[in-house]
């Protein structure tokens, strides 16, 4: 990030910085601060569902970084609403966003119980839970499988393996993959689990839902801004595998729901499109 800064500093009209809540944070601010230097705009994109823990954790910095910045972009109502107490200047909230004709709807039917989960593997994103609502799945439909895709992150690949090693369940790790190889799976897949603890605005829930998967979802930062939950997907309380279990075997039983549900889904996903989208970033390059 910084390199790419430095190498660009003459050439650059714009830095677009790309916020989170962990370590990236410091990255990120860091760049503010070179960016400072270069006399460079910048506009932070703050992504992180625990950016506000973030501000008040370090405000000097995180104002800081906000304070100086050309504009701040939010992708989530949700985000803004958390962060109002913080009174950011020049704020815009636009969504994160996918070209919706990479991601061809595909109506299920005859649903079989193949779970799909994709995420880090990371203690935020909770990925026990899915492996917790997949023993409770089975009960019901003792043929369920989960795949689960995505890198290794702040749970290592050999403690992961110790703890598929206590489930014994058929789990499919694929780890990290391109996006058309994701896009591909989720076509032979049923059901979307997202058993996240923090969150904003994921895309990979946005692809899914695009992808014409129904989202079995937890309902924590913003994805009830992003799922209405029994309109455009299923959402339950955090850490609740018994609730997430249930919402996925009603869906496996009922076709009907499940169609309606993705329909929805599908309808909301239009306005994340990027034709859609960039007339709002333009917008804001043009100062408008």
């Amino acid at each position: 990030m910084w390199f790419a800064i430095v190498l660009h500093s003459r050439k650059a009209d714009v830095v677009l910085i790309d916020v989170y809540s962990t370590l990236n944070f410091w990255y990120a601010y860091s760049c503010s601060l070179l960016c400072r230097v270069f006399d460079i705009p910048y506009i932070p994109i703050l992504h992180g569902g625990n950016l506000p823990a973030r501000f008040q954790k370090n405000p000097k910095q995180a104002m800081a970084l906000v304070n100086s910045a050309y504009k701040t972009v939010i992708p989530s109502a949700y985000l803004k609403q958390h962060l109002t107490a913080f009174n950011l200047p020049r704020v815009e909230v636009i969504p994160n966003t996918i070209d919706l004709a990479n991601y061809s709807f595909k109506q299920r039917s005859n649903l079989q119980p193949n779970l799909l989960w994709v995420r880090a593997i990371d203690s935020i994103y909770n990925p026990e839970m899915a492996l917790q609502t997949l023993a409770l799945v089975r009960e019901e439909f003792p043929e369920a499988k989960l795949t689960m895709v995505g890198p290794y992150k702040s749970i290592s690949e050999t403690a992961w393996q110790q703890t598929l090693k206590k489930y014994k369940l058929p789990v499919r790790m694929t780890g990290k993959v391109t996006k058309e190889e994701w896009i591909a799976l989720a076509a032979s897949h049923s059901v979307f689990v997202n058993t996240t603890t923090i969150d904003n605005m994921p895309v990979s829930v946005i692809e899914a839902m695009a992808l014409g998967l129904p989202v079995v979802s937890t309902d924590v930062g913003g994805i009830p801004y992003l799922i209405q939950h029994e309109v455009s997907g299923l959402l339950v309380p955090s850490n609740d595998a018994p609730a997430m279990a249930q919402a996925v075997i009603r869906l496996l039983q009922s076709e009907k729901d499940t169609a309606t549900l993705t329909l929805n889904a599908r309808k909301v996903i239009e306005k994340y499109d990027w034709r859609v989208v960039s007339i709002q970033w333009k917008a804001l390059f043009e100062g408008e």
